[in-house]
């Protein structure tokens, strides 16, 4: 399975948490439908990317990174890669290399959809169609900051840097509880 059809599948199998949530998915189908290159990050008109947030192993707090790019604090994610077999594969991967942290649990499905502007390494503006997960850090994990970050930190989720990102923790936390 390429990842166009594992993106496919994943959104297609999801079920939203939110109304809104139902809307964003739709909208990534259509374009997935319109798009045979949507995950790659040479397509100019936006691209599915991978992320996670990330919750210690206590659920209280959050690593964020502040992202040269953007100026703010944001989860851990970016673009797939050739190597990537699924959405899930990816947005680990990147989990993993941004936080240093090893031993990261990923959940099975995704927990959050998001679509924002962006200018990156095309540089010219575009859009990420973003699928994220929830990943758990082990107890005791080590953080390494990778050269594609200004800062890494933890945060509580109760008061976060960024107010954009409210939503998209509490969904995560609400979701991964039930995950079991």
């Amino acid at each position: 399975m390429t990842l166009h059809a594992d993106a496919v599948a994943t959104l297609d199998g999801w079920q939203p948490p939110t109304y809104a949530q139902g809307a964003i998915r739709h909208a990534l189908l259509a374009f997935l439908d319109a798009r045979p290159d949507a995950c790659q990050r040479s397509c100019v008109p936006g691209h599915i990317t991978a992320s996670a947030v990330v919750l210690d192993h206590t659920g209280e707090h959050t690593l964020l990174t502040l992202h040269p790019r953007v100026g703010l604090w944001v989860q851990l994610g970016g673009h797939c890669e050739e190597s990537d077999h699924t959405l899930r594969d990816a947005a680990l991967r990147e989990a993993t290399e941004e936080s240093g942290i090893a031993g990261l649990t990923i959940s099975p499905e995704p927990v959050h959809l998001d679509v924002h502007p962006v200018t990156c390494s095309l540089g010219v503006p575009t859009r990420h169609l973003d699928v994220q997960y929830l990943c758990r850090a082990p107890e005791g994990a080590q953080l390494a900051r990778s050269d594609e970050s200004l800062d890494l930190r933890w945060w509580p989720v109760d008061d976060l840097p960024n107010p954009e990102l409210v939503d998209q923790i509490a969904i995560a936390r609400s979701v991964g509880s039930h995950a079991g």
